[in-house]
């Protein structure tokens, strides 16, 4: 019986539990203290409102689909404001090439165009 393993020790904490005696941490303190080396990550604002939202009950919903939805939002006006803005600007532009041309048909020189295109005409 001498290649058997040592039974296993079982000891009695001072608390009144049972722990294991291979398990117990070392009762030695060590000669200086422990340098901790902590870093500390803050997350964008809109995560954080997240997650302080969902942890807080009533209206965690509203908030976490704002902090969602809000940033599609935001891109879809801006997209539709892009659209009105092309759609703008090609309004003016026909509105003044309509002006433009109904200023070059109409006026003192209407009636010699008029007849110079119509002497144009005849001729073919």
């Amino acid at each position: 019986m001498t290649n058997l393993p040592e039974p296993v020790r079982v000891v009695q904490l001072p608390d009144g539990t049972y722990a294991y005696a291979d398990h117990l941490p070392a009762l030695q303190q060590p000669a200086q203290p422990q340098i901790v080396h902590q870093h500390i990550h803050q997350a964008p604002p809109d995560r954080t409102v997240q997650r302080i939202a969902l942890g807080s009950g009533a209206g965690a919903g509203a908030v976490a689909a704002g902090v969602y939805f809000g940033p599609l939002l935001v891109g879809a006006l801006t997209a539709i404001a892009a659209n009105l803005a092309l759609l703008a600007f090609l309004a003016v532009a026909l509105a003044w090439g309509v002006v433009s041309v109904v200023k070059a048909v109409s006026g003192a020189g209407r009636t010699t165009a008029a007849t110079a295109v119509r002497k144009s005409v005849r001729r073919k």
